[in-house]
């Protein structure tokens, strides 16, 4: 994003957004009048470009001005679709204006470069909750903090931790949590970063990614030695804080809560999906109670598509070096309806016949769906595949879950990097994915109009549409993360250089 302060242009744009935001309004109380000639004819998309002229017209043209109307546009935009609700009218629709945005982003001239010889490798990208921090996680200890608008570097957290650096989880505007392969959890105050706030210490291997739960500010960290690890947050002190071992699983690759905290996902190596519902993170899962839970096989999802099911795979894999025994799915049923497992095979497309490993995993920010990234067990393929969450699914008891995975979309990606997690990210809207392909990035949607998912839902596995491809680096890219706040995102390759993204017009 250009740099320095927006100009006193900015002023007639809010008046633009508050004018046309009454004329919206008069018309939800009659429809019956358009709010312009524009919007009567050719809808949002004709409308929003007439204002977009209209902000830029007659100014100074400066860089500053046109990021700033770029950045009250996407807001407007936003605002104005969440304020309709789910169902939005289709002759105001503001789906083909997002598309344009984002069809249309480039990288910023002043992208930020960092020295491979220092830094290594970018493994991790988080903005704050308000945008106004980008964090990059490091591949040689270090943790930097730049400003995104303005690409300013803020900080440098010289030996963050004392082996790479791997993921950064902001648990409000100003406190963050990174792990490491030292086997740490550091906590970090934006306002005071010449020293940690405390090392956590539970971990036997790698700790590989953070997770937070907002509602009982449970710190929830998963790691290579297969262990999901939960921090009291409330009761830290500069020596740590209480911690428990809430699950364990062999394999396990990564872990995430749904939005709501409702659900636990974990993803392994060998293929397998473990989703744990009616998530009650103060209670312990103890290894030696799997052998009492009762299982039975899950049903298949009905919907399919020619050559695979998108229910769920039937590949075995030996019982004596997994501790889930077959390919396909099954409901463990506890005692209790919280925390009830459900381990899924969740089908790839052109791996029928072969194991897969499960490397990224990645929530809808509504709670709709789950992306993944897989790579075959031969590592010649990858791909990168929506699993929509179906609830009311076939009658079950009370205490086994209530929904399981379905495919719904696919793609097939470069396969470059072999050996390497690629990061991918769902925009803050859900409308898009940014997912790392080769040297550049690719956003994808669900269809060619950036539509949401529940309103494009297939029939049969569909592919998912190339909106823009991106080749700004001269490496492999690892990671990638769209900005909560502004039309912007960033990428990070193996080679140390973070380009950000921005609308160009």
């Amino acid at each position: 994003m250009s740099s320095g302060q927006p100009s006193d242009s900015k002023e007639p744009r809010a008046d633009l957004l508050r004018e046309e935001e009454e004329e919206e309004s008069d018309e939800d109380r009659c429809s019956s009048r358009p709010t312009s000639p524009q919007a009567g004819r050719g809808g949002a998309g004709t409308q929003v470009s007439w204002e977009l002229e209209a902000a830029t017209d007659g100014g100074t043209g400066s860089g500053d001005r046109g990021s700033s109307a770029a950045d009250s546009l996407f807001a407007w935009i936003c605002k104005r679709t969440v304020r309709r609700g789910p169902f939005v009218d289709p002759a105001r629709d503001n789906f083909r204006n997002m598309t344009r945005l984002y069809s249309s982003m480039s990288p910023a001239t002043d992208s930020v470069n960092l020295s491979t010889q220092t830094h290594g490798a970018v493994f991790n990208l988080e903005y704050s909750p308000d945008g106004s921090v980008l964090t990059v996680a490091c591949e040689q200890t270090e943790v930097l903090l730049f400003d995104p608008v303005s690409s300013r570097h803020i900080k440098t957290l010289v030996e963050a931790h004392e082996d790479c650096v791997n993921n950064i989880r902001f648990l409000d505007n100003r406190l963050f949590a990174t792990c490491s392969d030292d086997t740490t959890i550091a906590l970090w105050d934006l306002r005071k970063l010449n020293s940690k706030v405390c090392s956590l210490h539970g971990h036997a291997s790698w700790v590989k990614n953070i997770e937070y739960d907002t509602h009982t500010r449970l710190l929830v960290t998963s790691g290579f030695d297969g262990n999901v690890i939960t921090w009291d947050t409330n009761r830290f002190t500069e020596d740590g804080c209480p911690h428990k071992k809430f699950f364990h699983t062999r394999y396990l690759m990564r872990m995430r809560l749904t939005p709501d905290c409702s659900k636990m996902l974990i993803s392994t190596s060998s293929g397998y999906l473990l989703i744990l519902h009616d998530l009650d993170l103060t209670q312990s899962l103890e290894v030696g109670s799997y052998r009492i839970l009762r299982s039975r096989r899950a049903p298949l999802s009905t919907g399919s598509s020619a050559g695979f099911r998108p229910g769920g795979s039937r590949h075995t894999i030996d019982s004596k070096t997994h501790p889930h025994r077959e390919g396909k799915p099954l409901i463990c049923e506890g005692l209790s309806p919280r925390n009830s497992l459900e381990v899924l095979t969740p089908e790839i497309p052109g791996e029928r016949d072969r194991g897969n490993c499960i490397t990224s995993l990645q929530l809808h920010p509504k709670g709709w769906a789950t992306l993944l990234r897989c790579s075959s067990n031969m590592d010649d393929q990858e791909w990168t595949c929506v699993y929509e969450f179906q609830e009311g699914a076939p009658p079950r008891p009370p205490v086994s879950p209530r929904c399981s995975l379905r495919l719904t979309h696919y793609i097939e990606e470069a396969n470059v990097g072999r050996g390497y997690i690629k990061e991918l990210c769902f925009s803050p809207d859900g409308r898009l994915i940014c997912s790392p392909y080769g040297y550049g990035v690719r956003l994808l949607a669900f269809d060619e109009q950036c539509g949401e998912l529940a309103d494009c839902m297939p029939v049969r596995t569909a592919l998912l549409r190339e909106i823009r491809s991106i080749y700004s680096h001269s490496d492999v890219v690892l990671t990638s993360k769209f900005s909560p706040t502004h039309c912007q995102f960033a990428s990070g390759c193996l080679s140390g250089r973070v380009a950000l993204y921005q609308p160009h017009f």
